[in-house]
């Protein structure tokens, strides 16, 4: 199937959609629910506001992203690096000098 200039909201419920190309699309304020996006990838992706919550982003690669007032909040970083850098130590390493200045 194919959408050209299509200017409509859709309601897809129970469907395989695998393969598909997305191009020039707008899907803003689009809800996606119960979505399998593994193997997806995303380039060039204004995702601005965006919020995920109890998501499986084991393996996800950033690069060159804008990551201002980005937040990560009770989540499992076993193996997560930033820059090459391990997060874990980053935090115990923060953990341990914040802990020492209220000592």
């Amino acid at each position: 199937m194919n959408l050209l200039e299509a200017k409509h909201p859709i309601n897809v419920k129970k469907s395989d959609l695998s393969g598909s190309v997305f191009n020039n699309v707008n899907i803003s304020g689009a809800t996606f629910d119960n979505v399998n996006f593994s193997g997806a990838s995303f380039d060039d992706i204004n995702m601005s506001g965006w919020r995920v919550n109890d998501v499986n982003l084991s393996g996800l690669r950033v690069t060159k992203a804008n990551l201002t007032g980005a937040s990560i909040r009770e989540c499992r970083m076993d193996g997560m690096t930033i820059d090459g850098v391990s997060v874990n130590e980053m935090l115990a390493f923060w953990r341990a000098a914040h802990e020492a200045k209220e000592a």
